[in-house]
C-alpha cells in the first residue's frame, strides 16, 4: 500500500501546496466539528440536568461552559446551545467547502497535465510502438484511467486525510472524557480496518481485470465504427454483433464480480458499524444506571462515534479506489515509460536541403521479418543516387519495399545497416523534425482531419496565403471541385475526410504536399484513385514544376511513371532494373512485361467501349 501512496505523492508535484491548504481546511473543519457534541453534552449534563462542576469535570467541558457564559447563564438561555451548534456546523461546512475546492483545483490540474503529457508523448513515440499498440486501449488509458485518477485525487485523498485526522484527534479527546467508554467505543473499529485492508488486497487485481476488459471493449467499438462502411458493405452486422458479445459479457462478468465483492464489504461493515453503535449504547445505558456515566457524556460518545464510523467504513472504499488508481496510474506510466523517438546530439542542420539523395547498401527488416536470414528483410542492399530536382520513379510488386523505403527517408523507422545521405549528411545524424520539414509526402492512404478544407491544406504551412492555397489546389485539380461546395474552402470534411470521394482525398493530399513547397516531394501511389484524364492533368502540372523539387514517385500504373527522369524497379527489396521509361520498355524484364500487360489491357478496354 505504501508503494501506491508513494506513486500518488509523485504525481502531485506542482499541486502539493493546494493539497496542503486543503488539508489545513480539513483539520479546521474536523476540530470545529468536534465542538458540536461537546456543547450538547455540557448543556444536557450541566444546564438541563443540573450537575455541578467538580474536580472530575473534563477540561474541555469547563471551557465550553465558560465560553457560553457559565452554567447559570446557559440554564437561563438554553437557546445559546443550539445557536452555537448551528454556527459551528456552518463554520465546519465552510471549511469543508474550501477543502473540496482546493482539492478539486489540484486534481483537475493534475489530470490536465497527465492528459497533456500522454498526448504529447504518444505523438513522439516510434512508429514501431504504434504498429503494435491497440488504439482503443490507448484511448482507454488517456481518458478513463486519467479520470479514475482525477476522481481519487479530488475526493478520496482528502477522505484518507479525514480518517487519519479523526483517528488521531478523536482518540485523545475521548480518552480525556472517559477512558473505559473510549475503549468500548473503539473495540470494533480495529476489525473494520483489518477487514478493509484484506478487502483492498483482494479487490486490487479484480479492478485490473475490469479495466483491461473495458479497454478491449473500447478497442472493438473503435475498430467497428472506423470500418462501419466495410461492415455494411459485406453485410457483417450479425458477425460483428456476435464478436462484440463475448468481450461485452466478459466485461459484465468482471464488473459483477467487483460489485459482488463491494456488496459483501458494505454489508459486513454496516453490520459491524451498527454493532459498535449498539454496543456503545447498551454499555453506556448500563453505566448511566450505575451512575458511572452521564446522559450528556453518552450523547457525546454516540455523536463522536457516528462522526468516526463513516470514514472508518469508507476505508475499504478508499483502499479499493486506491487500488483502482494505482492500476490506472500503472497503465498510464507504461505509456510514459516508452522511450520517445531517438534524436541525434544537438547539431545545426543545413539551412536548406537541395534535394540530393545518396543511398548505399540499405538494409531493413520489419519486426515480423527475420533479419538474420539473408534476403528476408524488406530492403536488401539498395543503392542509388538522386540528383537535386530529379524525378525518380519507383516500381515493383506489392511487398517489394517501395513504401518501406519512403518510411525510412521520413525517419518513421531507422535503418541499422547501410546509409541514406541528404546533401552528403547521414540521415540518422539529422533531427527528425528538420528532415520532415523538408519533405512533402502523399501517403498511400491519404488522411484528412475533421476540419475545413483550408485547414487541411495548411497542415504543412499554417501561414500560407489564400492565393498560394488556390494555386496548389489547381495543380492537384481540386480547386474547381472545392468551388462547387456551398462553403468553398471553408467546407468542413467528416472524420478521416469521409465526406469526400477517394479521388478527392488524394487530390487534397497532393495539394497539401505541393503547398508546403518542400525540397523533396514523395508521392506514394498518390494517383491510384484518380481517373486517367485527371491523372494526365496533374502529371502535366507536376511536369511543369520539374526542377523545383526532387520528386520520388511510387506507382503501379506505368503511365504515372513515364514522365520520370529515371525509373527504378524493385523486387524483394532489391533493385533489378534501372533506366528511363524508353530504355526499360525496350529491354527484357519486369518493367517491359508490366508495360505490355497494361497497354494491352487498356487497348482491349478501349475497344470494348467503342460504340458499334
Amino acid at each position: 500500500m505504501f508503494s501506491q501512496l508513494h506513486l500518488i505523492w509523485s504525481i502531485m508535484r506542482g499541486h502539493r501546496l493546494r493539497y496542503g491548504l486543503a488539508l489545513c481546511c480539513l483539520v479546521l473543519a474536523t476540530l470545529i466539528n468536534f465542538g458540536v457534541p461537546l456543547i450538547g453534552s455540557a448543556t444536557i449534563d450541566y444546564a438541563v440536568a443540573g450537575k455541578t462542576l467538580g474536580p472530575d469535570t473534563p477540561v474541555l467541558i469547563r471551557l465550553i461552559l465558560r465560553l457560553l457564559g457559565g452554567t447559570g447563564h446557559l440554564h437561563a438561555n438554553l437557546w445559546l446551545a443550539p445557536v452555537a451548534m448551528v454556527l459551528l456546523s456552518a463554520a465546519s461546512g465552510l471549511c469543508s467547502y474550501l477543502k473540496g475546492w482546493q482539492a478539486a483545483l489540484a486534481s483537475d490540474g493534475i489530470a490536465r497535465r497527465l492528459k497533456d503529457e500522454l498526448y504529447d508523448h504518444l505523438n513522439h513515440l516510434p512508429a514501431r510502438y504504434h504498429d503494435r499498440a491497440d488504439t482503443g486501449d490507448l484511448v482507454q488509458r488517456c481518458t478513463s484511467d486519467v479520470e479514475t485518477t482525477r476522481q481519487f485525487l479530488a475526493a478520496q485523498v482528502m477522505e484518507i486525510g479525514n480518517a487519519l485526522i479523526l483517528a488521531g484527534a478523536a482518540l485523545p479527546l475521548l480518552l480525556s472524557l472517559h477512558v473505559p467508554m473510549t475503549l468500548v467505543s473503539f473495540s470494533l473499529i480495529g476489525p473494520i480496518v483489518v477487514y478493509g485492508y484484506i478487502y483492498f488486497r483482494k479487490v486490487k487485481h479484480v479492478f485490473k481485470q475490469v479495466d483491461e476488459a473495458e479497454g478491449a471493449l473500447t478497442a472493438i467499438i473503435q475498430e467497428n465504427l472506423t470500418g462501419i462502411r466495410v461492415v455494411r458493405a459485406f453485410a457483417r452486422q450479425d458477425f460483428e454483433r456476435a464478436k462484440f458479445a463475448a468481450p461485452n459479457a466478459r466485461y459484465r462478468d468482471r464488473s459483477l464480480h467487483m460489485l459482488r465483492l463491494m456488496s459483501w464489504y458494505w454489508s459486513l461493515s454496516d453490520f459491524v458499524a451498527l454493532s459498535q453503535l449498539g454496543l456503545t449504547l447498551l454499555v453506556g445505558a448500563h453505566w448511566i444506571t450505575t451512575g458511572e456515566l452521564t446522559v450528556g457524556m453518552l450523547f457525546a460518545f454516540l455523536s463522536y462515534l457516528s462522526i468516526m464510523l463513516w470514514p472508518v467504513r469508507q476505508m475499504g472504499r478508499l483502499l479499493t479506489d486506491l487500488g483502482k488508481t494505482s492500476v490506472a496510474l500503472t497503465r498510464i506510466r507504461e505509456i510514459l515509460a516508452v522511450e520517445r523517438e531517438s534524436e541525434p546530439p544537438a547539431a545545426a542542420p543545413p539551412a536548406r536541403f537541395t534535394g540530393a539523395i545518396r543511398v548505399r547498401d540499405l538494409q531493413f527488416a520489419h519486426a515480423s521479418q527475420s533479419a538474420t536470414i539473408a534476403g528476408a528483410g524488406a530492403l536488401n542492399g539498395l543503392s542509388f543516387d538522386v540528383a537535386p530536382g530529379e524525378t525518380l520513379a519507383i516500381l515493383g510488386p506489392s511487398g517489394a519495399g517501395k513504401s518501406t523505403l519512403m518510411h525510412l527517408v521520413l525517419r518513421l523507422y531507422d535503418y541499422t545497416e547501410g546509409s541514406i545521405q541528404l546533401d552528403g549528411r547521414e540521415l540518422t545524424s539529422l533531427p527528425r523534425t528538420w528532415v520532415r520539414s523538408q519533405i512533402g509526402v502523399v501517403m498511400q492512404e491519404p488522411f484528412l482531419f475533421s476540419k475545413s478544407l483550408r485547414d487541411n491544406l495548411r497542415l504543412g504551412r499554417g501561414d500560407a496565403p489564400q492565393h498560394e492555397i488556390e494555386e496548389a489546389a489547381r495543380v492537384a485539380c481540386i480547386h474547381d471541385t472545392i468551388l462547387t461546395f456551398e462553403q468553398g474552402y471553408n467546407t468542413l470534411v467528416g472524420e478521416r475526410g469521409i465526406t469526400l470521394s477517394g479521388g478527392q482525398r488524394q487530390r487534397m493530399a497532393i495539394a497539401r504536399a505541393v503547398l508546403k513547397r518542400p525540397p523533396l516531394l514523395i508521392l506514394d501511389d498518390a494517383l491510384s484513385a484518380i481517373d486517367g484524364e485527371t491523372e494526365a492533368v496533374i502529371l502535366n502540372a507536376l511536369r511543369e514544376r520539374r526542377g523545383q523539387a526532387t520528386t520520388l514517385v511510387i506507382a503501379h500504373r506505368l503511365s504515372t511513371l513515364a514522365h520520370a527522369d529515371r525509373v527504378v524497379v524493385l523486387d524483394r527489396g532489391r533493385i533489378i532494373q534501372t533506366g528511363t521509361h524508353a530504355e526499360l520498355s525496350a529491354q527484357e524484364g519486369l518493367y517491359r512485361r508490366l508495360w505490355q500487360i497494361q497497354t494491352n489491357v487498356e487497348a482491349d478496354f478501349g475497344r470494348e467501349l467503342k460504340p458499334i
